[in-house]
């Protein structure tokens, strides 16, 4: 076999080999355009070694013009992909000089087939056997030259045009490196290519055709810098790999789980940690159906609501703190963080974040509010004491008056005939007496019952009034008014009367003490309601006692902290508890003249709903 037929035969078997690997890339990669349009210019560059090859050894015109004719479909398919690969690669380039260079070259496509043997002669008249690498090769000898030829030519200098472009902005954009080693040895080998191929048709140069060493020439560099990208890109997932087991191996010592989610495929990955928080398996592929299996029954529609939110507004920040149920162990608490990801036109893609287990501190949360409901409790109880002579007078009362309706009832069923319409009259008297103890009592049971913080709408003025019946007996012993003012057009709010009832009670206990130790000589207390609008109601207690002194304003709601002999000190703390787990705020501050207000914020009926 020459060696002719050897070095063609292997550039176009190396051309075809790296032409099929990089398909085979794309074939698995199927965004990666460059690899597919590098395949189809190797794929080109070996057809045009095998119609060097034929036109080297044809032994006539009519072959050698055959082999013209069919190399410049193959010089077609390579042109073409190679300006394709050039935008691509480089990123770069003009779009319109692109298609003018596509759309000149197949109009000469069609010249080859439709005007004369090729595009480059209209008549190959006589060959001749020239010397080449050991053996005697054909080449043009005559032949009429096809007036089309100068669109092909014109397609492959708009083509040097085009790479020259595309290289320069690649090296303005500081890719030098890529653009020195794909743009100039384009610009190179098609120099090359292209100034033979104007030489031999012209009958200038009496050399063979061999187009497809200069196109072998821009294939294997091209591949070089594939090669390299490749490799690089290998060292990359080399070293991101280490380093997400190094993330891993922090996370898990951390006790954090890792996780993404692709939004248009709807399904996601987790690390070890997180499986484990989630109860998956290490294989178990994670959809969004499984996902919300692992999420408890109650809190499926919290979550959904949240994820929803984080996509649909510009807040792209993800938390939620749910329960999971893994298959086979105990329901834990986990908190979730999270971030969306958009594309350029805001769409959501990915969300990514990572996956807490809070389970002690849950335990831990529950367990304080067992304590602070005992101690609220404890508070409720110690202040029904101090009401207890009161409470005992506000009884005695109506239980008094039971006495002697009875001791009369009695008198009265002595005469004869009974006056009836006077015992009517009794016994109504009787069940009034009997329904008014009854109520005490009754708001009494209300306050020492143990019981967890409720929230319901209703009417603040009617907590007002139970506060004030309350107090009625204490307020009258001790000779402070209380003014009850439920304010006009103020709307339902969100609480438990039992819990904000305690609030005012040692709210108003707390100002008659202060009244009392002063002895004030304005004594008087008003309970005042406010809604100025907006989301929240504001309840106000004053005094006309003495104030606060001004170095315990920032201590007073301190737990144990007391300025009473005999006090507890946890009354406002507990207050400021039940108030805060209201969604509301408490505080306190001196008046203007005398005195001092206790104010707290409650939220309405509307803010709770959102």
């Amino acid at each position: 076999m020459s060696w002719v037929t050897i070095i063609f035969s292997m550039m176009a078997s190396a051309c075809l080999m790296l032409g099929l690997i990089c398909a085979l890339i794309w074939w698995r990669q199927r965004d990666a355009w460059a690899y597919l349009l590098f395949a189809l210019a190797a794929i080109g560059t070996a057809a045009t070694a095998f119609t060097d090859l034929a036109m080297l050894h044809a032994e006539s015109p009519v072959h050698f013009s055959a082999a013209v004719r069919w190399s410049f479909c193959a010089n077609w398919l390579m042109i073409v992909a190679l300006a394709g690969f050039v935008r691509v690669y480089l990123r770069a380039g003009r779009t319109w000089l692109l298609w003018t260079v596509c759309g000149l070259r197949t109009v000469s496509l069609f010249a080859n087939f439709l005007t004369g043997e090729n595009v480059n002669y209209r008549e190959i008249t006589g060959i001749n056997q020239i010397p080449f690498l050991g053996e005697s090769v054909s080449t043009i000898g005559e032949g009429v030259v096809n007036p089309w030829m100068i669109v092909a030519q014109l397609s492959l200098w708009l083509l040097l045009i085009f790479v020259v472009d595309a290289s320069i902005t690649a090296w303005r954009r500081g890719e030098r490196r890529m653009a020195m080693l794909v743009g100039g040895s384009i610009v190179f080998f098609l120099l090359g290519a292209t100034g033979q191929a104007a030489l031999i048709v012209w009958g200038h140069f009496q050399w063979p055709p061999t187009t497809s060493l200069f196109y072998a020439g821009i294939i294997f560099v091209m591949a070089y810098e594939i090669a390299s990208e490749t490799l690089r890109a290998t060292q990359l997932a080399r070293e991101l790999h280490t380093s997400e087991q190094k993330v891993e191996l922090a996370s898990a010592a951390a006790g954090v789980g890792m996780w993404t989610w692709d939004i248009g495929n709807r399904e996601g990955w987790a690390s070890a940690k997180a499986q484990g928080l989630l109860g998956l398996r290490n294989s178990e592929h994670l959809t969004e159906a499984r996902f919300m299996d692992t999420v408890h029954p109650d809190d499926r529609d919290a979550v959904k609501l949240v994820i929803e939110r984080s996509m649909t507004t510009d807040h792209n920040e993800l938390e939620v703190e749910y329960r999971v149920q893994p298959r086979g162990a105990e329901t834990r608490w986990v908190s979730a963080r999270g971030r969306v990801e958009r594309n350029a036109a805001g769409t959501p893609i990915l969300m990514r974040g990572v996956l807490l287990d809070i389970s002690a501190r849950r335990r831990s949360e529950i367990e304080l509010q067992r304590l602070q409901g005992q101690l609220a409790h404890t508070s409720r109880v110690s202040m029904m004491g101090e009401l207890a002579t009161a409470i005992a007078h506000e009884l005695h009362q109506p239980l008094g008056a039971i006495l002697r309706n009875a001791e009369a009832a009695e008198l009265f069923l002595e005469h004869e005939p009974p006056n009836l319409d006077e015992l009517r009259a009794i016994l109504a008297d009787i069940r009034a007496d009997d329904q008014r103890a009854r109520e005490v009592i009754e708001r009494l049971r209300a306050l020492l019952k143990r019981r967890s913080i409720e929230p319901h709408a209703l009417p603040l003025g009617e907590v007002l009034m139970n506060v004030a019946a309350l107090t009625r007996a204490d307020a009258a012993a001790r000779c402070i008014p209380v003014e009850i003012d439920s304010g006009l057009g103020v709307p339902q709010i969100m609480g438990d009367g039992v819990h904000l009832q305690q609030v005012l009670l040692n709210l108003v206990l707390n100002a008659m003490d202060a009244i009392d130790g002063a002895k004030s000589r304005q004594r008087l207390i008003t309970v005042r309601a406010e809604y100025r609008g907006g989301r929240q109601v504001d309840v106000m207690v004053s005094d006309t006692g003495p104030g606060i002194p001004p170095g315990d304003l920032g201590l007073i709601f301190e737990p144990f902290f007391t300025t009473k002999a005999s006090g507890m000190g946890i009354g406002l703390s507990v207050s400021r508890t039940i108030i805060e787990a209201h969604g509301g705020r408490l505080w306190a501050q001196n008046n203007a003249t005398v005195g001092a207000t206790f104010r707290f914020t409650l939220p309405t009926e509307d803010k709770a709903a959102l």
